[in-house]
């Protein structure tokens, strides 16, 4: 730590942030004209002032001192406590309710029963270190929710992350996986990939184990002598296919509602169609060391005192899961103070509240940091400020089995929120370390600058600063914006963002600090209160430090005089996307030539194993020529629109603009987000209407960004990729449009 702490101060001192960051701070936040700027820094320091560390310790003691699964008694009385602070910290609260589908086990048993006989034990011990790893009447056990209920016996196949690649891999080998039970390790992608995959390659059962290499004794020591994985941890999680929908299974687009139609589960397409399970690494072992067949490629070598073999078999396992399949009430907590220019205009921080058992890290650490930011600002109003815009705290519930607290709560408000919702402030889990930012490229500019006004606790630089030096230590060669802004990364999944983003349209950020506390505690019984205050983040400072980031973004949302969007930061980061397609174009036509030059030679391996038949590949269709000028042509409207709209941006202008120009302007800006989704959505998965981040198709979380071009050429369907290519074109026209708009607004007040 000492030698990591004098590299970053000589970065510090050698690297020009400094001088930034006192020009930044010269300048009034973005969106406030001058004459407010003082003020507005004495009302964010009295908000730093009034986030306390013990508050967001004793907060997590409590909310982390049970398990509080959906539908668990003390998951609805999270919810009740949470309404009585909000109610008493000055918030307008309720709790809105649904029922949604979930899942529990009622059976699960995995037997090894050939070549020797094992089953697995499927628990994680009691540890005397962790209290309350002993609360087995409360706990759910390991499982996937979403996988089917299942008996199925068969040879095993490990396909190491089991995804598409991999798979291509076993076919060069002349490995089928049809009738047998898969296992493969964590890690690669969303674990809803892994049986879906699987299933596709005709599969009949997938174990998903934690290899130590990824998630072990492999990163350090593990628990409780360290953060990381025991051997008997297991990884518990959603299996559902979200990459389709996120939310209810049975109510696809309306909100589950007690009333609400749903569709027989049978017929649910984001169920899987085979038994999945996950195990630890104690019980993959025996596995995985009966197997035999070719020893594995390299890279999918894990961490186990074992020669990695894929087989099929001798290893033959037995699966047993069925499961109650209830529909069970779920409890969002609203809480709104009302705006005093724009109370229709809306700016909403969620964070959920629901665990796979006590949470700690995911989601309380979070959470608190999200109270710690409405107990401040319900001190400020009752102080008698008030935003100009309302705000809106929101903790879902039943975020872990597949966003439904906050997709079905979308849902039923679509219509309220695509008219009203300025933007969505999102947090998660939080450790201590750097900031992580990622969201809509509109408010690139505007994170970086709250970035810069946040100092770290460990080093006393800001935030922004320490993630430069570490990025500089890491990267010869740093990707930085032309204006000398972070990069914040592209949206997915995986989180509450999701279907205000990706389904409205609805500008979103996600923030969380991490990088120096470790793993391993991970959706197991041990993300406990004992494991964090060791491991995650022992004083909050970095809670105190994601509530003055969050916070900040929300007192400036709300109570900026226009909103501080901006656009060059995306017009440039769209062209590396476009650069990035045009590139992947590229290499698909070189390796349909390599591949079939190589296939006419017969200068190949079909396999290692020369006594089997395979089937020869067939040469590659050729790849046409794929007309990218309307991307080209769109993108350089944005540009221009986008430098256009910044050069009327300055403070004179602001300060001109009338009341009703002012809500003409943030009606304009709030349609830009929206500007870039499309009804129809995205080929195959209407609700993902958002054409420029979605959740990739066989990544899950992971983003693919121009998701409808992207894939397109990704699976090989020239016709589509050149459909795409139009809509993905018209849309940026359309954004161009919708800034030229709001330009217009501006040179108006001139």
């Amino acid at each position: 730590m000492t030698r990591w702490l004098n590299v970053l101060i000589v970065l510090t001192l050698t690297w020009p942030w400094g001088m930034a960051k006192s020009a930044a701070q010269s300048q009034p936040p973005r969106g406030f004209i001058a004459t407010r700027a003082e003020q507005h820094q004495a009302l964010e320091d009295r908000f730093d002032g009034a986030i306390k560390a013990d508050q967001l310790r004793d907060w997590m003691a409590y909310l982390s001192s049970r398990p509080h699964h959906v539908g668990s008694p003390f998951g609805k009385e999270i919810a009740e406590f949470l309404a009585t602070q909000f109610t008493e910290w000055g918030f307008d609260t309720e709790i809105e309710e649904f029922h949604v589908l979930f899942p529990t086990p009622r059976q699960r048993r995995l037997e090894l029963i050939a070549p020797t006989r094992f089953t697995a034990s499927l628990e994680e011990p009691t540890l005397a270190e962790d209290s309350t790893s002993a609360q087995r009447h409360e706990q759910l056990p390991s499982y996937n929710a979403y996988s089917v209920d299942g008996a199925v016996s068969g040879e095993l196949v490990y396909v190491n992350y089991g995804v598409p690649a991999d798979y291509e891999t076993l076919e060069q080998l002349g490995i089928d996986v049809s009738g047998k039970i898969v296992i493969a390790r964590y890690g690669g992608s969303w674990r809803g990939i892994k049986p879906k995959v699987a299933a596709e390659r005709g599969a009949i059962g997938c174990l998903i184990y934690s290899d130590p290499l990824d998630d072990g004794y492999a990163q350090g020591d593990v628990y409780p002598n360290g953060p990381y994985r025991m051997d008997h941890g297991i990884q518990r999680g959603s299996v559902a296919d979200m990459p389709l929908y996120p939310g209810d299974p049975l109510t696809p687009g309306v909100g589950a509602t007690a009333e609400a139609p749903r569709i027989d589960r049978s017929t649910a397409p984001t169920l899987t169609t085979i038994p999945v399970l996950p195990i630890s690494y104690a019980d993959a072992q025996p596995l995985l060391d009966a197997l035999r067949g070719a020893v594995a490629p390299p890279s999918w070598r894990g961490g186990l005192p074992l020669t990695y073999h894929i087989g099929p078999g001798p290893s033959t396992v037995k699966l047993e899961l069925s499961f109650d399949w209830n529909i069970t009430p779920i409890y969002n907590v609203l809480a709104t103070l009302e705006g005093r220019e724009q109370p229709d205009k809306l700016v909403i921080r969620g964070n959920h509240h629901d665990a796979w058992v006590n949470g700690a890290r995911d989601p309380i650490s979070g959470l608190v940091a999200l109270m710690a930011e409405a107990k401040a600002i319900g001190t400020l109003a009752q102080s008698g400020w008030r935003p100009k815009r309302s705000l809106v705290f929101a903790a879902w519930d039943a975020e872990e089995p597949g966003l439904l607290g906050s997709t079905e709560w979308v849902e039923q408000h679509a219509e309220r929120l695509s008219n009203q919702a300025v933007a969505y402030i999102n947090t998660d889990g939080n450790g201590r370390g750097f900031l992580g930012m990622s969201g809509s490229h509109t408010l690139e500019r505007f994170i970086n600058e709250i970035a810069r006004d946040v100092n770290d606790p460990q080093t006393g630089v800001s935030v922004f600063e320490r993630l430069a030096a570490r990025q500089r230590v890491n990267n010869p060669k740093p990707q930085f914006q032309l204006n000398g802004d972070h990069p914040i990364g592209a949206l997915g999944s995986g989180s509450d963002y999701t279907p205000f983003l990706q389904h409205l349209g609805i500008a979103s950020l996600n923030l969380s600090y991490s990088g120096e506390s470790g793993g391993g505690s991970y959706h197991s019984i041990y993300d406990s209160f004992d494991h964090y205050l060791r491991f995650g983040d022992p004083g909050f400072a970095y809670g105190v430090a994601l509530a003055r980031t969050a916070g900040r973004a929300l007192l400036r949302l709300a109570d900026a005089d226009v909103l501080p969007f901006e656009f060059e930061n995306f017009s440039e980061t769209l062209a590396r996307y476009i650069n990035e397609i045009v590139s992947l174009a590229d290499e698909a036509r070189a390796q349909t030539e390599q591949t079939n030059q190589l296939l006419a030679s017969g200068d190949y391996v079909l396999a290692a194993d020369p006594t089997k038949t395979y089937v020869p590949p067939q040469p590659l269709d050729p790849v046409p020529h794929l007309n990218f000028a309307p991307l080209h042509n769109a993108l350089t409207q944005l540009d221009r629109n986008a430098k256009a709209y910044s050069a009327a941006f300055i403070p004179q202008t602001l300060q001109r603009l009338s009341a009703d120009d002012k809500r003409m302007l943030d009606s304009a800006l709030i349609g830009t987000e929206r500007a870039l989704t499309r009804p129809s959505g995205l080929p195959g998965r209407p609700w993902f209407k958002h054409q420029i981040y979605a959740p990739g198709f066989y990544t899950g979380y992971g983003v693919k960004t121009m998701p409808g071009v992207r894939e397109a050429i990704e699976q090989r369907n020239w016709t589509l990729a050149t459909t795409q290519i139009v809509l993905a074109a018209d849309t940026v026209t359309t954004l161009a449009g919708q800034i030229g708009r709001a330009t217009e607004i501006l040179l108006a007040a001139r």
